[in-house]
């Protein structure tokens, strides 16, 4: 299943990297996240000054109403972009001393990084090209008794979020204790480590929307006695997909747990899918009064608001799947776009690759 916005993202991106320029007069602004947009703005007018020395009229003309439109629309926008701003503009037009002065600009999914300002014969596409891949993010936890790190999977980025210690003695005990009393002040050392940790986690995921799930690694049994006793939030819980049995709890840790947990995270989009799909066929066989497939009947049914999920193939025409999820925004409908790399996807896609689960039965 894949994310529209991430689809139109990376369609976005491949438009802009097709454009060639005559000369170099095309204009590529990046913006990092939370960055001051007027500082920006003020560099633009710098450099406005410095293109007046192109010897080329046309180029000079050319480059100067770019920065002059860029300039205009920052002044009218946001002072900061969450994620930051990739600002294209220039003359498009390929017929020599013809202009077509375009302007595009997107706000990227994930926080852009980069500040970058520079005119050449192509769009700067590089830093976004990165972010045209799926950003799914998994919540990481390798755990011992004395230490712990959280981490974040982001892509294939890994990501340290926090390192905690425990303060639990090792197995020496001090002179003059009972092992019995050493054993249980350790214990609850131990259980007071894995709340912390435990409340540590839920400040990072419990708000995290795109969470996709969680894994958590670390010494027999040190791992399982942290999911059982140190109260992680039920929803959080939930969400643990994999438990490995990892030797190091610090950063390295994290490398070997997504690692050691590969066959989990390939399977958990292609499950989703699976389920879906087989949710799918199901209705058709069994109810199919509440289910649909075909572009015209799933069209007049999402018209009437009648469809509760549309389901729509990545193989697809652009077009038709643009048409149908506006559709579905204004009824409020789930849309799931299906990929073909599974036989349920595949079977589908040979059923006209349109389909709908419905809210209630219509006639059509």
């Amino acid at each position: 299943m894949v994310d529209q916005e991430q689809k139109d993202f990376k369609e976005f991106v491949e438009k802009m990297a097709s454009y060639r320029g005559r000369h170099t007069e095309l204009v590529t602004v990046l913006i990092p996240a939370e960055y001051n947009v007027n500082a920006v703005v003020n560099q633009l007018e710098a450099e406005k000054s410095t293109a007046n020395n192109i010897k080329s009229r046309s180029t000079r003309n050319n480059v100067i109403e770019a920065l002059e439109k860029i300039i205009r629309e920052l002044k009218q926008g946001k002072q900061k972009y969450e994620n930051g701003i990739a600002i294209f503009c220039g003359n498009t037009s390929l017929d020599e001393g013809k202009q077509d002065i375009e302007f595009f600009a997107i706000e990227p999914p994930r926080p852009l990084n980069t500040r970058l300002y520079r005119c050449d014969q192509t769009f700067v596409v590089d830093p976004l090209i990165e972010m045209t891949e799926t950003a799914e993010i998994y919540g990481l936890l390798v755990i011992e008794r004395k230490e712990a790190t959280i981490g974040m999977l982001e892509g294939t980025r890994i990501k340290v979020l926090q390192k905690m210690t425990s303060g639990v003695p090792g197995k020496i005990r001090a002179g003059g204790q009972s092992s019995q009393r050493f054993a249980r002040i350790t214990e609850g050392m131990a259980k007071e480590f894995y709340r912390r940790v435990a409340e540590a986690m839920k400040t990072e995921f419990f708000e995290m929307k795109k969470l996709k799930g969680i894994l958590v690694g670390g010494p027999i049994p040190t791992k399982e006695e942290f999911l059982e006793e140190g109260q992680l939030a039920t929803s959080l819980k939930n969400k643990v997909i994999a438990v490995k049995d990892i030797g190091y709890a610090d950063e390295h840790g994290l490398e070997l747990l997504v690692e050691a947990a590969q066959e989990e995270l390939a399977e958990q989009d292609i499950t989703k899918e699976k389920k879906i799909m087989e949710k799918f066929f199901t209705v058709l066989g069994k109810d199919p009064e509440k289910g649909l497939y075909q572009y015209l009947r799933v069209k007049k049914a999402l018209e009437m608001g009648a469809v509760d999920t549309l389901l729509l193939s990545e193989t697809l025409e652009r077009p038709i799947i643009k048409e149908l999820t506006k559709i579905a925004e204004q009824m409020g409908t789930t849309v799931i776009l299906v990929s073909d790399e599974t036989d349920e996807g595949k079977q589908f896609t040979n059923l006209s690759g349109v389909g709908a689960i419905l809210r209630f039965k219509v006639h059509i």
